[in-house]
């Protein structure tokens, strides 16, 4: 039996891998595809633009369902909450019961969205049906629970645990007795609060608090993934997987090294340098990147221990790396900028021009806090010359041009912003497979999948 249980996971688990690289392929390729056929004059798919932003809404679940399976969803908790522990902690099993409770839910409700759909069929593109591409989000939900069943505990009791909470919520669900009883929307909202004390997902607090309220007023659930299917399927934000992947694989590569080489023959001849090196590099690798989580991957690990080295103190070198990794922020591909673009309804284009000169302004003020900050350290200078700056921006020439390529492709209105990021991720793959020759094709699926 468990033979049979862990071929069925396996086989699970390889199709799930399966899903998450073709629709990052999709979501990379048509983008791209269409730019090429504008260039060349063909003929692009049909709807591409509208199939690309339902990718998003894909690569999202199956997103979800891999960080359910790695225990790696996010929480206020550092301890991961889906494993099971070696003794019953009464806070853990609520957390996990209610999580499981509210990801059921959720299917319900997806699951009544698809059923509405498939009654008024809408076609998002010729012979593609809206309820097809809203099918995710049920089948999404589903793997969610069965992992969180099955990971969650070892003992059968405390599984079949689940069960009975799972039915007994169903049982309150469905009768309208006790829709309008304050007590039951109390405790229900105080048990989500309890959960996400004890390491329940973020989205369980925020979903299950949401269900509960439209629950109590007779709103069908279901609308609550009608609404993440509306802003999910936003024209702009297909970027933000598309230029977090391009981030991936530059921080997997040897692009840190290179550019940290760059901006030390630049720099690192002032005394003191090195934190100003630090300033300039990281607020160029988040522009690069478009997010300062990558960037403090990619380099905090090789710039740390050069500022101990040259005597700063522990707090100010994990602060300036920190604060410096957010300075490229505001420069174009940044991620927060687009996700602020797409909520408020404004130009990303503009948001991006708009923050450029405060950009510049952080980026020196950091600089020169930092110098100030170095003064009577034992401070290590590097020569500078136009040998060793011609090297330098020679061995790092195709990442150094990376976001000129974005400004010209966005800015020159060659490209939209998602057909930017598309061709970045490929820009990115053929430099650092082919030509600096860091990576293994092999590898990508592995980063993807990260």
């Amino acid at each position: 039996m468990t033979k049979q249980k862990n071929h069925i996971t396996q086989r699970l688990q390889w199709g799930e891998d399966i899903l998450a690289l073709a629709v990052f392929f999709l979501l990379a390729f048509l983008p791209a595809f269409e730019t090429l056929s504008r260039f060349f004059g063909g003929a692009g798919v049909p709807a591409s633009p509208v199939l690309v932003q339902h990718m998003t809404l894909w690569i999202g679940f199956v997103g979800a369902v891999l960080a359910t399976r790695q225990n790696r969803l996010l929480a206020l908790t550092t301890k991961p909450l889906f494993q099971a522990d070696e003794d019953f902690h009464f806070g853990r099993w609520i957390a996990k019961n209610i999580s499981f409770i509210v990801v059921i839910s959720l299917m319900w409700g997806s699951w009544n969205l698809i059923l509405v759909e498939f009654q008024y069929p809408f076609n998002i593109a010729p012979n593609i049906p809206r309820w097809f591409a809203q099918g995710i989000m049920p089948v999404g939900f589903t793997l969610m629970a069965i992992q969180i069943f099955y990971s969650s505990f070892s003992n059968r009791m405390l599984r079949s645990s689940m069960l009975m909470m799972a039915f007994m919520w169903t049982f309150i669900a469905f009768s309208d007795a006790f829709n309008e009883n304050s007590i039951i929307l109390f405790i229900g909202c105080a048990a989500i609060l309890f959960s996400l004390y004890y390491g329940a997902p973020i989205f369980v607090g925020l979903g299950g608090i949401a269900g509960l309220l439209f629950w109590s007023e007779y709103v069908p659930v279901a609308a609550i993934p009608a609404e993440a299917y509306r802003i999910v399927v936003s024209p702009s934000l297909p970027t933000i997987p598309l230029f977090t992947l391009a981030g991936y694989i530059l921080a997997e590569s040897g692009a840190s090294q290179r550019m940290f080489k760059v901006f030390r023959v630049l720099f690192g001849w002032i005394p003191g340098g090195t934190p100003i090196v630090i300033v300039f590099l990281c607020g160029f690798f988040t522009a690069l990147t478009g997010g300062s989580g990558v960037t403090i991957l990619a380099l905090g690990g090789l710039l740390y221990p050069l500022l101990r080295k040259e005597g700063y103190n522990e707090l100010f070198s994990l602060g300036l790396i920190t604060v410096a990794g957010s300075l490229g922020l505001l420069f174009p591909p940044s991620l927060p900028a687009i996700l602020f673009g797409v909520t408020a309804g404004v130009s990303v284009k503009d948001i991006f021009i708009a923050g450029f000169i405060p950009g510049i302004l952080l980026v020196l003020a950091v600089a020169g806090w930092s110098v100030i900050q170095g003064k009577g350290k034992n401070h290590v200078t590097e020569s500078a010359n136009k040998i060793n700056i011609g090297a330098a921006l020679w061995a790092a020439k195709w990442e150094i041009i990376i976001p000129f390529l974005v400004l010209l492709g966005i800015f020159g209105g060659y490209t939209t912003l998602v057909e930017t990021a598309a061709l970045m991720v490929f820009y990115t793959f053929a430099v650092e497979v082919f030509i600096y020759k860091d990576l293994k094709i092999s590898e990508f699926p592995r980063i993807v999948l990260d």
